[in-house]
């Protein structure tokens, strides 16, 4: 059972559990709550507010999400009073000292991180701000000064904003919560940076990866257990074609259940793991799940809500929810529901799936023949203003004008106007990077554009100040992670910088073209040339159709080969 109780004005809960006593402090902020020129703060304030635990021998750690902020301890009562007391002090008067220190460990430890399923599809459904931040670096953190880290902190590290879970034999005298008053936030609203789904986009190589979101129920939940169990069978067991292959889900924070399904493959299967993948996902959508597997399922989803300490397990969440306003449920109240599903409710859950979903395919495959749409990759319009032309053949015009700043090539267009501007940086050699808050990117390189610093002076004045991020010195441009016709949400800088084919390239594309040409005179020569007999031979034609196919499809590889691309 979960006892709900309040220390210093503080919502409580406690779980019995044998043994050490754990301890956790749960605030309603993270990075969705941030902005892209400013974030890292929140796992700035985190760091900052441990550091005076020291080096304990008990365990404690803390822990930034997307919406909330986690410290947490396992010690005895001693130790948890001290801790508890020790991070709510901290919180109210943060060691500026260590500023600039845990700024370097912050670099550090982004550095050694790796991108999971949430920063791959993040920008692209949400774009560059709430959720959507999870996709991007820590851009804020270099240059927050003290003022505003501890702003940060008596607004969102407050006492009304705040929730203790215990697990343990009974819950330790004497806790202190030391906080500032303040007041509840509520979670941001959700943004979109897809106008439509199902989508999709390209990029990376190996994996094919699918993201949707849904209401969080154990529909949603036996629906991802099917999806994994799907996959698994389909592409690991069946086919041969991943080595890993599931789904898994988690929970956004806000009453909705992220699911992500992953496969992987190599370059020469990942048409089939493609294929399969989209198999999987339409199948569930329209046959739905068979009852006996259903009935499987649901007996190991209901064996881990009756495993030993499973209401202590369940405290953080709890914790989370209550600050969301959501209701906390009782184990019964849990299982009824999962009992409760049918494979009815699991199909429907499939079909919206389905329709909110979001496929990253491995990078030059599409996905549209199975009716998804191609996630945007430019802007609907340019702004109007002074053009600037690219120093690179076949590279995109820079138009900067009043309103924002766009990148245009053959009709297409990229645009970061200045009022929806999430991010500017700013390099000391002249370089400018400006984000959208849906996701686009434009880059204003003084090498690839005749832009001279009076001009690069006003798009400084015109972007708004809590948009302006200055960078270190940089060795060189960095070259784009995201590629499109002008400049594509998340693109590096240098972004359009046209590339010439190489000497290599070029001695390659000239013997194709020879052999082309040869299969294509061998097929004209043989149907110009063909006697009475060799008309009426399927088998003589076929050939001279197999030699035009063939000089078709290297005629079309020169084509693509040969075709300007970016760097």
């Amino acid at each position: 059972m979960i006892h709900r109780f309040e220390v210093d004005g503080v919502p409580a809960l406690h779980a019995p559990r044998p043994g050490r006593t754990t301890a956790g402090l749960v605030f309603r902020v993270g990075s969705a709550d941030e902005t892209l020129a400013r974030a890292g703060i929140t796992h700035l304030v985190e760091h900052l507010a441990l550091h005076r635990s020291g080096v304990q021998v008990h365990r404690f750690n803390g822990a930034t999400g997307q919406l909330h902020t986690h410290f947490l301890l396992e010690g005895d009562d001693q130790e948890i009073r001290s801790f508890l007391r020790c991070v709510c002090e901290s919180l109210t008067a943060l060691p500026m000292d260590r500023l600039e220190t845990e700024k370097a460990i912050l670099r550090t430890e982004e550095a050694g991180r790796g991108a999971g399923a949430a920063e791959a599809t993040g920008l692209w459904r949400y774009g560059a701000q709430g959720h959507g931040l999870v996709s991007y670096p820590e851009w804020g953190v270099p240059g927050l000064d003290p003022q505003t880290v501890q702003h940060w902190a008596d607004t969102w590290f407050t006492r009304e904003n705040a929730v203790l879970w215990v697990a343990g034999e009974r819950v330790p005298d004497g806790l202190r919560l030391p906080l500032r008053p303040g007041r509840r936030m509520p979670a941001p609203q959700p943004t979109s940076a897809l106008p439509e789904t199902p989508a999709y986009f390209a990029a990376g190589q190996g994996q094919v990866l699918f993201d949707t979101v849904l209401p969080r129920t154990a529909a949603a939940d036996l629906y991802t257990a099917c999806l994994d169990r799907e996959l698994f069978q389909d592409l690991r067991q069946d086919g041969g074609l991943s080595y890993t292959a599931g789904a898994d889900h988690a929970h956004r924070g806000d009453g909705v259940l992220t699911v992500t399904a992953l496969a992987d493959a190599l370059p020469e299967q990942q048409d089939a793991v493609l294929g399969g993948f989209v198999d999987v996902l339409a199948r569930l959508a329209v046959a739905g799940v068979d009852p006996d597997t259903l009935d499987a399922l649901r007996r190991r989803a209901d064996a881990a809500h009756t495993a030993p300490d499973t209401d202590a397990a369940r405290l953080p969440g709890c914790a989370a929810d209550l600050l969301l306003d959501l209701p906390v449920r009782s184990l019964d109240e849990i299982r009824a529901e999962l009992a409760a599903v049918t494979a009815e409710d699991v199909r429907t859950v499939a079909q919206q799936a389905l329709g909110n979903g979001l496929l990253r395919v491995p990078a030059g495959r599409r996905a549209d023949w199975a009716g998804y749409q191609a996630a945007p990759l430019h802007s609907v319009a340019a702004v109007e203003g002074n053009r600037h032309r690219s120093r690179e053949a076949g590279g995109p015009d820079l138009v900067i004008g009043r309103a924002g700043v766009s990148l245009v090539r053959e009709g297409e267009a990229a645009t970061v106007r200045y009022d929806a501007c999430a991010a500017y940086l700013a390099w000391p050699d002249g370089g400018r990077r400006l984000i959208g808050t849906d996701g686009i990117c434009v880059e204003v390189e003084p090498g690839c554009f005749a832009v001279d610093a009076h001009t690069l002076a006003g798009i400084d004045a015109a972007v708004p100040y809590h948009a302006y991020v200055r960078m270190p010195p940089r060795a060189a441009p960095a070259r784009p992670s995201r590629s499109g016709p002008a400049g594509g949400p998340g693109a590096g800088a240098g972004a359009g910088t046209a590339v010439r084919s190489s000497p290599a390239q070029l001695a390659v594309n000239m013997v194709l073209t020879l052999v082309a040409g040869l299969f294509l005179l061998f097929a004209l020569g043989g149907a110009l040339g063909a006697d009475d007999e060799s008309r009426g031979d399927p088998v003589y034609w076929g050939v001279l159709v197999v030699a035009a196919g063939i000089a078709a499809a290297l005629l079309r590889s020169v084509w693509r080969r040969s075709r300007p691309r970016r760097a």
